[in-house]
């Protein structure tokens, strides 16, 4: 859009121009780097001058308007109290209503199960305290009360959070335990993926460790300090060494070019069965919002992965 006034802030300016959005979402989304002005992010106190060009990505259901709908999907529940609820998700769940996913998300299925959520995160966001991508499984921490979502979304802002995934990557990795810091930064070709950048962005950390390597693969130990999204998809990719099965960052079956015919129709079976990329949230540590101590929530390397797994090792 272009910009028709001038000497008013960035936040307020798109508040009054975008019918259905607060002033707080448009703050978040340029927070998120969702909004650029000319090209570049902003801050939402940035005065326009006129005549800027703006460029808004609309992710997923950002307007606030909606109505969620209870629908009886089943969830792995490895946790609950007073407080919290934890979650195994699985890979293919999305967690909260969008575009193209108006039903069948987490989210509709915890107003089915659970009467009571937290608020902060907006109405089309009940308990959700943090997310996965779709096709990553494991644990997720859901809020009951509005005290537990503060205190626990205060312990991610200070990066106090634990968390732990397994991931199973292309290739073997030179340094088998380390640290990639990087700038991540929204793709302008497609705002959807992220890349790495050498001035822009946000700062992120990732450290790994490889677990087991085979001839073609490595399963790695990945804690996130930081938890930008898709973090260690692109890291990991960024390592050339990307998580098998994403193809959004240079996972896919166009990965197996590399290999000889035999190895490359097997790899290429695999994968399409496996219809998700191989990554797993295993463990997160919080402290408890009522008891003030540690609490761990573990999920164990679902079926498919450890199919795929014993499956690479019989091939190696």
């Amino acid at each position: 859009m272009k910009v028709q006034r001038k000497n008013v802030r960035l936040d307020y300016y798109l508040s009054t121009e975008i019918p259905g959005f607060s002033r707080t979402k448009i703050q978040s989304m340029i927070r998120d780097g969702f909004v650029q002005v000319n090209g570049e992010n902003q801050r939402s106190s940035y005065k326009l001058t006129g005549g800027e060009t703006i460029s808004l990505y609309i992710e997923e259901t950002q307007n606030e308007r909606g109505h969620l709908i209870p629908e009886s999907i089943s969830l792995d529940i490895i946790y609950e109290d007073e407080e919290i609820i934890g979650i195994n998700k699985p890979a293919g769940l999305v967690v909260h209503p969008g575009v193209g996913n108006k039903s069948g998300t987490l989210v509709n299925g915890l107003i089915y199960h659970f009467q009571t959520l937290s608020t902060l995160n907006g109405e089309l966001r009940p308990g959700i305290v943090h997310r996965l991508d779709k096709d990553t499984s494991g644990v997720m921490i859901i809020a009951k009360t509005d005290r537990a979502h503060a205190y626990i979304s205060k312990q991610f802002e200070t990066k106090t959070v634990q968390k732990k995934y397994m991931g199973i990557t292309w290739g073997l990795w030179q340094d088998k335990e380390g640290k990639i810091e990087t700038k991540l930064f929204r793709k302008k070709s497609d705002p959807t993926l992220f890349e790495v950048h050498s001035d822009k962005g946000k700062t992120s950390v990732t450290h790994y460790k490889v677990l087991e390597e085979g001839r073609y693969y490595s399963l790695v130990n990945y804690m996130p300090k930081t938890g930008r999204t898709h973090q260690i998809r692109v890291h990991s990719a960024y390592q050339n060494h990307p998580i098998l099965g994403d193809k959004k960052y240079g996972g896919g079956i166009t990965k197996i070019k590399g290999f000889i015919p035999e190895v490359g129709k097997i790899l290429k079976i695999e994968l399409e069965r496996l219809n998700r990329h191989a990554l797993h949230s295993e463990t997160i540590c919080i402290q408890h919002p009522e008891t003030k101590s540690d609490i761990e929530i573990h999920a164990p390397l679902p079926n498919e992965l450890n199919l795929i797994l014993g499956s690479l090792k019989e091939n190696n």
